[in-house]
């Protein structure tokens, strides 16, 4: 086996073909919402109605992802991704015919609405290393962080792509070649029957998991989406106020450019990240990974407040995207960890509910602060989030310390009595 970690990885016999159809399916899930909201204010005139339909796809996503994925952990991979991201598709479909031809309103809802069945496809890919790798936690380690660069690499490519199809082509473009690329990219992954993990039917009387009814219920579960709503939270701030402060300044096409800075920074952190060596506990490397985000994600309000220079803002939002990834690398191991045998899907689209829901959040909060308190105060709310991500973190690794304290506390000496 080669040294190098990422090639060790790739080695695996299928691995490249799954990897290649996931990052082909991945890369679209940066593009529908920037492609929607260009296609739908540009034919309606209304920015309004396009950020609402977008806002009832993210709800909507939220409530059926879920649902899916626990469909994926019992009946296979393939058997429910294939449909539920033909079903995805037609919606999209939908809704390009209704914005083409000027149907009422409540249709877009509707259309967009039904994209909700689109598969987790970066956890997925993530379930199927942690099949292939058990056992192995250096190597599961390494798989996650070159997820987590995937993630941010897709989310950074995936707007600037749909903004130039639908510019330099016509308005529907991003949403059809979205639709293309994420039917090809499941198709490839689904093929690859080898790597998939095996189905876990929880109706089997022998299924240990089974007693876990619902996983927000599974041990340190609900601390970790607290610290994943969070850490959405700073994500959808980030982006609003970024977006506000570039306009401020008359650069506002540039607010694209910096925002992918971040997630270069983020991107390359994840794998750095995930070729060096884990040391210690995975629970105390995620509240060091959070308080190094916590203290990073004050250099944008520093710059801002400090220099109110765009380039200056660039390199701090360069430098605070290096401790994003290796959070959210350490918060899906520790999801990996929790998450009972067979239902890891469902585990890893839970967390990404409660990325999405703090986005939305996060996207709310940071507008208000833009709009009462100024674009430059509005970087303290990802500042806070952080402190919201640290605190979590902290609270979730003294609870382990105290159960495996009670754990290792031996037992009190058995003192018989004479009758």
């Amino acid at each position: 086996m080669p040294h190098n970690p990422y090639s060790r990885l790739f080695a695996i016999p299928g691995a490249t073909a799954f990897t290649l159809g996931n990052l082909v399916a991945r890369l679209p899930m940066g593009m529908f919402s920037v492609s929607a909201v260009i296609m739908i204010s540009g034919a309606r005139g209304s920015y309004a109605l396009a950020g609402a339909v977008t806002a009832t796809g993210l709800a909507a996503t939220a409530v059926v992802a879920p649902w899916t994925a626990r469909l994926v952990d019992r009946h296979g991979q393939a058997r429910v991704a294939v449909p539920a991201t033909l079903v995805a598709a037609l919606g999209s479909l939908s809704l390009v015919l209704c914005v083409r031809y000027g149907a009422p309103d409540w249709t877009l809802f509707a259309s967009y609405a039904a994209t909700a069945t689109t598969p987790n496809t970066g956890g997925m890919s993530r379930a199927r290393w942690a099949h292939l790798l058990k056992g192995d936690a250096r190597a599961v380690h390494t798989a996650n962080s070159f997820e987590q660069a995937a993630d941010e690499l897709c989310f950074m490519l995936g707007p600037v792509l749909a903004a130039f199809l639908c510019g330099t082509l016509f308005p529907q473009a991003g949403t059809l070649i979205g639709v293309v690329l994420l039917v090809t990219g499941v198709l490839v992954f689904a093929a690859q029957r080898a790597t998939e993990p095996p189905p876990h039917d929880r109706r089997d009387p022998t299924d240990t998991s089974a007693a876990t009814k619902s996983l927000l219920r599974a041990r340190g579960m609900p601390a970790l989406l607290i610290g994943f709503l969070a850490t959405g939270a700073v994500f959808g701030s980030l982006e609003v106020v970024t977006i506000a402060y570039a306009d401020g300044q008359g650069h506002k096409a540039a607010a694209g450019v910096v925002l992918a800075l971040q997630a270069a920074g983020s991107c390359a952190a994840g794998l750095v990240y995930g070729a060096a060596k884990p040391r210690g506990s995975l629970v105390r490397r995620h509240v060091l990974c959070a308080a190094a985000m916590a203290a990073v994600m004050t250099l944008p309000l520093l710059a801002v407040a400090s220099t109110g220079s765009l380039i200056v803002l660039s390199v701090a939002l360069l430098c605070a995207g290096m401790a994003t990834a290796p959070t959210m690398v350490t918060a899906m191991t520790l999801v990996q960890r929790r998450t009972p045998e067979g239902r890891l899907n469902e585990g890893m689209t839970l967390a990404v509910t409660g990325l999405l829901g703090g986005i939305a959040c996060g996207a709310a909060c940071g507008g208000w602060a833009v709009e009462h308190l100024g674009t430059a105060a509005g970087y303290g709310v990802p500042a806070a989030a952080c402190c919201a991500l640290l605190l979590s973190s902290a609270q979730a690794c003294a609870t382990s310390t105290r159960a495996r304290l009670r754990r290792r506390r031996p037992a009190p000496p058995h003192v018989s009595s004479a009758v």
